[in-house]
């Protein structure tokens, strides 16, 4: 029995699914009043919160892999939502801090939870989230993400005009999951 996407090339399919994520999250987060590149930030920065950092924007862009001015300008967008706090880094005025305020706290940890029932239902078919397959797939898209590419080619930064946030990024700073309850797809 053939797919609809039977044939298609690994490149397509990869965007295909990044697309079906990226919606799904956009839809499930929207009642909390945040956008799938906001929950990007937000998600992140819980986790590094939790392991102790108090991030630069610029310090969260690298972390997310988003533009620095894409990271700023949610960031304003998410202070005047009383999510994030801003404040000037005490060892350098140029460089702008983030925290999660108290609400923000709270919205990102429904947000989490939301995410991972959405994770839950999307590796579903490859036995679950915790299934040999998810971790395999999971060590493949690692693979993926971390091979370098021609730098005659280039490769934008994620929430450039070229490319879309796809996903929150695991907890902070590591990149590994923390435990179950900080788990970010």
């Amino acid at each position: 029995m053939g797919t609809a996407h039977e044939g298609a090339t690994p490149g397509f399919l990869v965007w295909r699914l990044s697309m079906k994520w990226r919606v799904a999250v956009d839809r499930a987060v929207a009642p909390l009043g945040l956008t799938h590149a906001q929950y990007s930030l937000v998600a992140s920065l819980h986790g590094m919160q939790r392991a102790g950092e108090r991030p630069s924007q610029r310090r969260l862009a690298d972390h997310t892999g988003l533009e620095p001015l894409y990271v700023s300008k949610l960031a304003r967008a998410l202070e005047a939502a009383g999510l994030v706090e801003r404040t000037r880094d005490p060892r350098d005025p140029r460089a702008v801090q983030l925290a999660l305020t108290e609400r923000g706290r709270e919205v990102t940890r429904q947000a989490i939870d939301v995410v991972q029932g959405l994770l839950r239902q999307l590796l579903e078919p490859l036995g679950g989230l915790d299934s040999p397959r998810a971790r395999d797939f999971s060590r493949d898209l690692v693979a993926l993400l971390d091979a370098p590419l021609d730098p005659s080619l280039g490769e934008p930064p994620l929430g450039s005009s070229l490319d879309a946030p796809l996903d929150a990024p695991l907890d902070a700073p590591t990149g590994h999951h923390a435990n179950k309850q900080e788990q970010q797809p």
